[in-house]
């Protein structure tokens, strides 16, 4: 009886579930037993068939109902039992789908699974595992966790399934796949010869994988045996999808050569200015010619610079303002309002701090970023004008970008009403990231549009986006009037303190809900150098973004 007992608790493999560091096990009538949740499953349905002959419970979870849960669908993935692990979760057959795939796609074997702490119906745990391919194996560790929930029909609690909790970096339609890369390595260059690593360079991760993705092949190198996650193809996008992750390598690949237009003395700034501030983002570009010279985040997961979707706040004012002198509703030099308050398509704007301007010019409002002095003239213009102009003049909204890797290149759609007056301040639905900000400042700045890239297109002779028209001579030097000016004697100045007189700059602060302090953004040009970063959260522009891309400029010249 005892060798039986002994022989329940353990798993196919011989291993016990560790749970939190203990071998799970209660007393049981004065002798030892293991859990009854370690049925695989039958737990589950019998909670289930008791429930259909009961009140259905609700409420929030109990301690016991979330550590039961979690160990029985735990206990059952550790054992290799995928059906019963699938009926401990919400979607049973998407779970045992990717279960599946765990062990005959990736070869994911010897799984072992520690419970960690509960916060909440949250249940982190850790993984140890090996990966076997051809005779090759190597160990497998990572930290995920699941959540668990009450289904609303009967009250059964349930493992709340995502791919997330068979590996953190699995999204919707994602696998796990180990087998011979589908793209060779590369080793990717700056554009002084220097390898480029995420131990030098840490927020180059998801741009290396792109890169090899994309020119893997082309590069002419050899591929190896990996496990990677092999992300969903999303077609009808026009866009590259989000690159394929290595995971772990079971034999190298002979890598292929490719060179970058990065900075290494720039990108080696932008990623330490980026640690100054929580949830930093910056770029550096050159506007003559649209080359990438630096791009970093403060954080190393999504990449915010080159793929970020985030209202801009006020440094969208330049776009504006390109579209109010092509229209001659406003002139840098001449008198313009700037009230404390305007009202249009039912919404009440304001200045910060309620301020307003008496008698003074375009110039001065645009450089004490005056929102009512954009948001008057929207009563003069017609629901697309914002749209056009972001499209014809600076490339943006136009899905049609080929950097080099996956990039967003700004969303300027047609408004109407109140959100159409909020997108000429870059509210309402506008988007766009450091990157689509570094490309505004450096056409402001020499008058075309040059797409920005990373990779040389005559490397692969991609086409790279055009603009249908350039800005008229008049509305050029108008701008760089204006933008000088703020960077002398406006919201910029401090933090451009000492960068001119070839120089230009914009504040930015974008409200976004439930966040305390909106987002700082700052974008701006010296010579032949043009930057822009954002600071999630940060507060004013010239306070946060400013001192980052400033540094930036100086660390250019």
């Amino acid at each position: 009886m005892g060798k039986r007992r002994r022989a329940a608790e353990r798993n196919r493999s011989g291993r016990p579930l560790v749970i939190g560091g203990l071998i799970a096990v209660v007393a049981v009538g004065g002798a030892v037993g293991a859990y009854s949740l370690y049925g695989s499953g039958a737990a589950a349905e019998e909670r289930a068939s008791q429930a259909r002959h009961r009140a259905v419970k609700t409420g929030p979870l109990s301690a016991t109902e979330i550590r039961t849960t979690a160990t029985e669908f735990l206990n059952a993935w550790q054992r290799g039992k995928v059906t019963g692990a699938a009926a401990a979760t919400d979607d049973s057959a998407a779970a045992r789908t990717a279960l599946t795939g765990y062990t005959k796609d990736a070869h994911i074997t010897d799984v072992t699974l520690t419970r960690g702490k509960r916060s909440g119906a949250s249940v982190p745990f850790s993984v140890k595992a090996t990966v076997s391919y051809k005779g090759r194996s190597k160990p497998l560790a990572y930290e995920s966790k699941l959540t668990v929930v009450r289904r609303a029909k009967d009250g059964v609690p349930l493992v709340s399934w995502r791919p997330s909790v068979v590996h953190p970096d699995l999204g919707a339609g994602d696998r796990l796949v180990t087998g011979e890369a589908g793209t060779p390595p590369i080793k990717a260059l700056d554009r002084d010869g220097g390898e480029l690593t995420t131990a030098t360079y840490p927020s180059l991760g998801s741009v290396l994988d792109g890169l090899r993705e994309k020119y893997g092949k082309k590069a002419g190198g050899k591929a190896g045996i990996e496990l990677r996650v092999v992300r969903k193809a999303v077609k009808g996008t026009g866009k590259d999808k989000t690159p394929d992750k290595t995971l772990v390598t079971l034999s190298e690949g002979t890598p292929g050569t490719l060179k970058t237009t990065l900075s290494p003395t720039l990108q080696a700034k932008a990623e330490q200015q980026v640690t100054t501030k929580e949830r930093a983002s910056v770029v550096v570009m050159r506007p003559s010619t649209g080359e990438i010279l630096a791009f970093a985040n403060s954080s190393h997961g999504f990449n915010t610079a080159l793929q970020g979707s985030l209202a801009p706040g006020s440094t969208m004012k330049i776009v504006t303002s390109t579209l109010l002198f092509e229209k001659n509703l406003a002139s840098a030099d001449k008198t313009h309002p700037c009230p404390k308050y305007v009202t249009y398509g039912g919404w009440k704007f304001q200045n910060d701090d309620k301020f307003e301007i008496k008698g003074g010019t375009f110039k001065a409002s645009f450089a004490r970023s005056c929102n009512t002095a954009f948001i008057s003239q929207a009563k003069k213009l017609k629901d697309g004008d914002l749209t056009a102009v972001a499209q014809q003049i600076y490339g943006l909204s136009m899905n049609n970008w080929s950097i080099g890797v996956p990039s967003f290149d700004g969303a300027v759609p047609v408004q109407s009403a109140a959100q159409m007056a909020a997108s000429l301040i870059g509210q309402g639905g506008v988007r766009m990231n450091p990157l689509n900000m570094a490309s505004v400042v450096s056409t402001a700045k020499t008058g075309v549009f040059h797409q920005p890239y990373l990779v040389s297109p005559s490397l692969d002779d991609r086409a790279l986006a055009k603009t249908t028209r350039t800005m008229s001579s008049s509305t050029r030097a108008q701008l760089k009037e204006v933008l000088q000016y703020t960077a002398a004697a406006g919201t910029a100045a401090q933090a451009m303190s000492g960068l001119g007189p070839d120089y230009g700059a914009k504040t930015g602060s974008a409200e976004v809900d439930n966040q305390k302090q909106p987002n700082g953004w700052f974008t701006a040009w010296k010579g032949d150098l043009a930057s822009a970063g954002v600071v999630q959260a940060g507060g004013h522009g010239g306070d946060s973004a400013g001192p980052i891309v400033a540094a930036l400029l100086r660390a250019g010249s």
